[in-house]
């Protein structure tokens, strides 16, 4: 019985894996749908010479220089007036050089169409920790016109797979240091060339390049900026779009990890320089500003927490930023849609011409201004969680905690131009508000008064209004302190304030089309949206909302369909909070929140569990609007009374959700969509708050409302094989760890070598051994942080999905297993099967040639040489995996060992099967036959230790453990070393794979590290083969017990465990290669012992397993 419950219990966690993995894997396989435009170019490729010493070196790549025009150009004399500022692309990996043409055309495009036209929303800036207050931004406004023109180059880095290895990536920051210097002389050669020709130069010669980085690119542009042989000040800008910063995307090659993390260190000492005065070697990156973008949610292949700078670039030199929140973007896309979303290459190109000094023609040379210029470019005037340092008061909800930030953190700007100005339409413009809600459906040319002492008095003292009319063209807000005479929109009386400047900027979904003059659409969805605190409105008695007359909105036509909302509210009673187990129950039965007529204009509504981990779809159905009926016919009218004619009356509501990893995604025209965020939850370096998530809705109170709330389980299962992939293969490894455990603690114990099935099963026994193996390695991890001083992570989430990546590692493992046992036992099935019709066709005179053939292999076979190999497989083994995985690629070595271990499997279970069917067999001459010694040519390639386990055992009934049975454990044993393995192996076939893309480009050995870890697995493999290995390992009692290898393996596990947490799975060669040069140490000492006449098994008693 207790055997049925461990494989139910088994079972279970492998039906959960498969649950999981299919959901996801349909999750991540449906088509996206981005909202992106496609960019179109004319582009031109004009190669760069390679000049000087470096020549031959860079032969393997290319430098090119981009040019937009159909027209077909000299390509000697276009580099003769190159006289812009230079910009360079550097590829992801497996990109193209000619992914630069999307941007590279649009920046073509915006130097000749010039600046965009001014919006007069609140403009975005730097914070206080970024420099807000420094001296050189003061009176700093961004260029009116564009100065000079950005040459965009790429360099052609041949689709190399630059994320798969770590010495691809430390070549291609070696040719990216080499183009950037190449770049700076051609532009000295070719100001050179316009001198002697009599040309004046159009502008200073550039003393820096701007880095504009994709992918793994991103990050070569910050190794280039500590390479040794970089020029100094030649970059003091870098702009990465998708990049990872923090750790490589696939973080299995050992190489690759270490490689990320010594650029991370060099960056930090590169920054600290200014402050400590570091060594005189150490980069100085004082003058260094970096911008991260990221795709949002929709970019599958580098997660979010990757691209952030925290740790690595101080507030003072860069900030990072997703695209769901850029301005005039709002968007998530895919890993290659950063490139040609024309939304988002418009922007970018808009903020790098920006960057260029109108008096110099070259970038801003201070930091700050360069830094300021991104900041009011890409940012959003509403701020993120970034952005908020402080709330009104403990008690605040959510809701009035972000649009404190809103009302009362940002800056305000100047009221608007005197040049806007609006006609007198009417005599009477001025309408007083009576009741808590105001609305206008035209633009009307009229003043509205709202008393704020009256409508916000019994609580509602916040004011929200949104509108589609644009500021100060189309309206203007301002703040009296009474009432006023003027008839005039921009009241003379210094003591009124304009807030108009305080409206921000929201993306607005598509316009309602008008079929006809006249006839009524829906309304239109909002854009802009000002929300004031009572702080705000201290000390005023009115607040008055003035349209602009129709005829004019900057001598534009005006938009169809005109819309503003405003509203006094209780912030309470917005709030709505939607509880763990409610949100894990609305998978299967969906939660409804009815919304009453004149319900709050903002709702909070608060989730209990982060919307990156369980995405939520949100349904919004309008159930009344205060109109009774369409007045068609009611077989005519249908749902129209509560759908279409509310859409009439009602704005489209707009969800803004926000995160603390990825800031702001905003979803508008909300009626119904899957909010999810891009964030990080239940991870190690989670920050605190980042267990749930708050979205702001700001939904129309003249209507009612239905509001469904639905977690979405496939995309969950997506985005957790998303977000903690690289913690299972941690974990994978730890589960692997552990069944060794029990296999070797079995053997110390003279019991039978459990299969690792069985042990996997022991170990998820609960409340032991599952307890402190689950649970230690989390709680060790939690105690580092607080050694560390790091703030920990939400616990519940954190724990909750750490054992929930232990359990599906679990399945991963046990399906592996099955799988492998299966093809081991169906090999030595047809294995037996064809041995024993061989015997029987033996001596048939056709096979008299195979005979033979076998007569001349055995005598090859009997060659001196040939039986120091034959007698000796483990060394032939070690000889061949370190050649392979030392002057070749890991992997080979790996390969290597692997084989050997099928082969032993095969052999052992070959024996066993023989042997099963032998017992079974009623012939007695067949039964001595079985327990002759083997023929030569059949024991070739079998492990030593099996091949005297045959020849001497016999299955007598007084041996303590028959032959067949010793041969089972053997392959249970060498089984589980085999699942270790392999997953090793797959831990560098991504480097293998770009190896083999190079193999015709030239040979370069393996990293040292790679090599070393390669070489201390392959150890491991080769040494501890053998169960009667582990009496070698005995060390002095410590505490309460000696040493043994299962405590080995059980550290081993916990080790692996713990680099799964901290996202960092390439650090499971650690342990194994530790262990494998621990056994070489101790095999050698046991050598040597020999030698000297002692031996160190003699302290330990007799295992009773025959051998």
């Amino acid at each position: 019985m207790q055997g049925l419950r461990a494989k139910f219990r088994l079972a279970a966690v492998v039906a959960l894996t498969l649950w999981i993995a299919l959901l996801g894997l349909y999750s991540l396989l449906k088509p996206i749908s981005n909202g992106c435009v496609m960019t179109y170019m004319y582009p031109t490729y004009i190669p760069i010479s390679a000049a000087g010493d470096a020549a031959a070196a860079s032969g393997k790549y290319g430098l090119y220089l981009y040019h937009e025009g159909w027209k077909k150009i000299d390509f000697d004399e276009h580099l003769k007036q190159l006289s812009g500022v230079p910009v360079l692309f550097i590829p992801g990996n497996g990109g193209s050089f000619k992914q630069v043409r999307s941007v590279a055309a649009e920046s073509d495009r915006a130097y000749q169409g010039g600046p965009p036209e001014s919006t007069f929303h609140h403009e975005a800036g730097l914070t206080s920790d970024e420099g807000r207050a420094d001296t050189h931004l003061a009176g700093f406004e961004l260029p009116t016109q564009y100065k000079n023109r950005l040459d965009w180059f790429a360099v052609d880095l041949e689709g190399e797979h630059s994320a798969m290895d770590g010495q691809i990536l430390e070549e291609h920051t070696e040719y990216v240091v080499y183009a950037i210097h190449r770049i700076l002389d051609q532009y000295k050669h070719s100001h050179d060339v316009r001198e002697k020709e009599g040309a004046a130069a159009s502008s200073s010669l550039p003393k820096s390049v701007i880095l504009v980085g994709h992918s793994m690119g991103g990050f070569v542009a910050r190794a280039a900026m500590i390479h040794p042989r970089l020029r100094k000040a030649a970059v003091e800008t870098i702009l990465t779009l998708s990049t990872p910063h923090q750790s490589p995307p696939v973080a299995l090659q050992p190489s690759l990890g270490h490689y990320f993390e010594h650029v991370n260190r060099e960056w930090r000492k590169g920054y600290e320089v200014q402050s400590t005065h570091a060594a005189s070697y150490v980069t100085d990156l004082s003058n260094v500003i970096v911008v991260s973008i990221s795709g949002g949610y929709n970019d599958y292949q580098v997660r979010t927490k990757l691209e952030t700078l925290d740790g690595i670039v101080p507030p003072t030199h860069g900030f990072f930023i997703s695209s769901t929140s850029m301005r005039n973007v709002w968007l998530s896309m895919e890993h290659q849609a950063i490139l040609w979303c024309n939304q988002l290459v418009v922007q970018v190109s808009q903020t790098l011409l920006n960057l260029v000094d109108t008096k110099t023609g070259v970038p801003f040379p201070e930091r700050q201004k360069r830094l300021s210029v991104f900041a009011r470019m890409l940012r959003s005037g509403i701020p993120d969680a970034f952005q908020c340092t402080s709330q009104p008061d403990s008690n605040a909800s959510q809701v009035g905690a972000f649009f404190f930030c809103l009302g009362g953190q940002v800056a305000r700007l100047p009221g608007c131009p005197n040049n806007l100005i609006w006609k007198d339409d009417g005599l009477e413009r001025d309408l007083y508000i009576e009741t808590s809600t105001v609305t206008v459906l035209a633009m009307d040319g009229r003043r509205r008064w709202l008393d704020i002492h009256k409508l916000g008095s019994n609580g509602k003292s916040h004011f929200v209004f949104v509108t589609n009319l644009a500021p100060c063209s189309g309206a203007r807000l301002h703040l009296w302190p009474e009432k006023g005479k003027s008839n005039s929109e921009s009241p003379s009386d210094k003591r009124v304030i304009e807030i108009t400047s305080k409206l921000v900027q929201i993306p607005s979904g598509p316009a309602p089309v008008q079929m006809e003059p006249g006839s009524q659409t829906e309304q239109a969805p909002p854009s802009s949206v000002l929300r004031l605190t009572p702080e705000d409105m201290q000390g005023f008695r009115f607040l008055t909302i003035s349209i602009a007359p129709r005829p004019i909105v900057s001598g534009r036509p005006p938009p169809g369909a005109s819309m503003a909302v405003g509203q006094f509210f209780d912030a309470k009673d917005g709030e709505r909070v939607l509880s763990a187990p409610a949100l894990l129950l609305s998978a299967y039965s969906s939660k409804d929140v009815l919304l009453e007529e004149d319900h709050p204009i903002a709702l909070n509504l608060s989730f209990d569990i982060n919307l990156g981990l369980l995405p939520t779809s949100l349904s919004l159905k309008a159930t009344g609007c205060g109109i009774q009926r369409s007045g068609l016919p009611d077989e005519e009218a249908g749902d129209m009374d509560n759908s279409k004619l509310c859409k009439l009356r009602c704005f489209p509501p707009v969800a803004l959700a926000w995160d603390s990893t990825s800031g702001l995604h905003v979803f508008p025209n909300a009626y119904s969509e899957t909010v999810t965020v891009d964030s990080s939850p239940a991870l190690l370096s989670s920050s605190p708050g980042s267990g749930k998530t708050s979205v702001l809705l700001l939904v129309d109170p003249h209507c009612s409302y239905e509001l469904t709330f639905a977690a979405s389980l496939t995309a969950a299962a997506g985005k957790f094989l998303l977000l903690y992939s690289s913690q299972i293969v941690g974990s994978f490894f730890a589960v692997i760890f552990f069944a060794l455990m029990q296999q070797v603690r079995a053997w110390d114990l003279d019991l039978p070598i459990p299969s690792v099935l069985t042990a996997m099963e022991s170990n998820l026994k609960m409340p032991l051994p599952f307890a402190p193996l689950g649970f230690s390695p989390l709680l060790l991890s939690l105690f580092v942080c607080v050694l560390n001083s790091q703030p920990l992570p939400p616990l519940v989430s954190f724990i909750a999905v750490s054992i929930i990546c232990y359990l599906l590692a679990n399945g991963v493992g046990a399906i592996l297993v099955w799988v492998s046992q299966f093809l081991f036992y169906a090999a030595a099935l047809t294995h037996v099967f064809i041995k024993s019709r061989w015997q029987q066709w033996e001596t048939k005179v056709c096979f008299a040639y195979l005979r033979w053939f076998i007569t001349l292999s055995s005598g090859f076979f009997s060659l001196k040489a040939m039986r120091v190999i034959r007698g000796s497989p483990s060394v032939l083994t070690a000889l061949m995996a370190v050649t392979f995985g030392s002057f070749i690629h890991p992997a080979l070595g790996l390969l290597t060992l692997l084989l050997a271990h099928a082969i032993c499997c095969h052999n052992a279970l070959c024996s066993h099967t023989r042997k099963k069917e032998f017992l079974g067999h009623e012939d007695k001459d067949k039964e001595i036959s079985w327990q002759q010694p083997l023929s030569k040519h059949e024991v070739a390639g079998v492990n030593q230790s099996v091949l005297l386990e045959e020849n001497s055992s016999s299955d007598s009934p007084n041996s303590s453990k028959s032959f067949s049975d010793t041969q089972l454990e053997i392959f249970h044993h060498r089984h589980g070393l085999l699942i270790l393995h392999l997953m090793a192996a797959l831990m560098f076939a991504p480097s293998f794979v770009a190896w083999l893309q190079r193999i015709g480009m030239g040979h370069s050995f393996p990293w040292f590290l790679d090599s070393t870890l390669c070489i201390g697995v392959i150890l491991h493999g080769v040494l501890c083969s053998n169960p009667e290995f582990s009496s070698l390992f005995s060390f002095p009692r410590m505490i309460w017990k000696e040493l043994r290898l299962d405590f080995v393996y059980l550290l081993g596990g916990i080790y692996s465990y713990m680099a799964g947490l901290g996202s960092a799975p390439y650090k499971v060669f650690y342990p194994i290669a530790s262990i494998g040069f621990l056994a070489f140490a101790l095999k050698m000492s046991q050598l040597r012992n020999k030698d000297n006449g002692e031996s160190r098994l003699g302290r330990r008693k007799k295992h009773s397993h025959r051998h």
